[in-house]
């Protein structure tokens, strides 16, 4: 009795379709020109003299090969050669990353990397960045400093504020929900319209907000009563609750909305080049760059106070693992956010106090009345 079925091998196209979800693809990445370094270093004036001393196989201070690469306290060392500009246009403006300023940008490449005179080359590269010079500009603040209670848990207590009147978008949006984390300073840029009422707001804020982070405690905004109460009631009605809560309102602020959405600005400003309307595809970008990066009060990233470690970027695949690097346990990780929690409060409140003081100097507590002129800085 004859078959009409055939081999795999025969059937090309059905065994293909067969196959279809059992495909894997493995994306592989190797940088160009990374593997020249090791020719570099023999004749380079900042390394070759280390490389003499590590020859014998063993390492010299802080030095040591392995494959071929020099490295240095667990950082790749750079040769004085193109991929040190390279290095540097990836830290400052390449995938995944802000236009930063000077610090922010000399933390990137000193996670992986090492050439002396780094902060010199970072300064000069970012004083010439012309994209930089065209998107920030300086503003005087007025009025004494008073800072709200630190926090002391991510997503506990969070501020939260809006970026009006942009260009219209593809999908109509034409400004930005900005919801920030005031312990960890993580921060969520959600797009939205300006006419978008409480109960839009609402909306967004359990989708974006909630959906990630949960409830939190305490929410600051400077959105008139009549607004937050509006919120708060669209809110519960969201959540399904039928427990009773009260509002409170404050008249102190710590300004922290303020100071993300001139970053955000900044940034937008930065990342754009002419077609202003495409803001809404770059948010996701630098939301990222935002969170990843270091931030003066906590001394962390916001990712790394959150999460317990900081995401990939681009850069962070140039790098070459070094030998002595290894994973911890679960116990380890679970007490380093202990550490780093402990260690993020223990740095808002410095910072605070700091800012306090040295926030306050040269300034006095200004009060205004209707029909006051005062300068706005936009």
């Amino acid at each position: 009795m004859s078959s009409n079925t055939k081999k795999g091998k025969d059937n090309v196209i059905a065994d293909a379709l067969s196959r279809r979800y059992t495909m894997l693809s493995q994306l592989d990445f190797q940088i160009f020109g990374l593997q020249t370094m090791k020719e570099q270093y023999v004749l380079d004036p900042d390394f070759k003299d280390v490389l003499l001393q590590c020859k014998a196989g063993k390492g010299w201070g802080k030095f040591y090969t392995d494959d071929g690469f020099l490295f240095r306290a667990n950082k790749l060392c750079i040769p004085a050669s193109s991929i040190r500009l390279l290095l540097l246009q990836e830290a400052h403006g390449g995938g995944l990353m802000g236009h930063f300023g000077v610090k922010k940008t000399e933390d990137i490449l000193a996670a992986h990397f090492f050439w002396p005179k780094m902060r010199r080359n970072v300064e000069r590269f970012v004083a010439r960045c012309t994209t930089c010079q065209k998107a920030k500009s300086r503003l005087n603040p007025h009025g004494l400093y008073t800072p709200l209670p630190v926090p002391t848990s991510p997503w506990l207590d969070i501020s939260m504020d809006f970026i009006l009147g942009l260009p219209r978008t593809k999908k109509g949006r034409d400004s930005i929900f900005v919801v920030v984390d005031r312990f960890s300073k993580m921060a969520h840029f959600i797009p939205c319209h300006k006419s978008d009422d409480a109960s839009n707001i609402a909306d967004l804020f359990f989708r974006e907000i909630v959906r990630l982070h949960g409830l939190p405690n305490t929410i600051v905004s400077d959105r008139d009563a009549k607004f937050l109460s509006h919120f708060w009631r669209s809110l519960w009605n969201k959540l399904g609750t039928k427990l009773l809560f009260s509002t409170t309102c404050h008249p102190q602020t710590d300004g922290q909305t303020e100071v993300v959405n001139r970053t955000l600005s900044t940034m937008l400003r930065a990342v754009l080049d002419k077609n202003l309307k495409l803001w809404e595809d770059c948010l996701p970008h630098v939301e990222f760059a935002y969170n990843r990066s270091l931030h003066s009060s906590t001394k962390m990233c916001p990712f790394q106070v959150v999460y317990g470690f900081i995401p990939r970027a681009p850069i962070d695949l140039v790098s070459i693992s070094s030998p002595d690097e290894h994973h911890v346990d679960a116990v380890a990780c679970a007490e380093l956010m202990f550490k780093i929690h402990a260690q993020t409060q223990q740095n808002i409140a410095h910072t605070n106090a700091k800012n306090q003081v040295a926030g306050s100097k040269g300034r006095k507590l200004v009060t205004f009345e209707p029909g006051d002129m005062v300068w706005l800085h936009l």
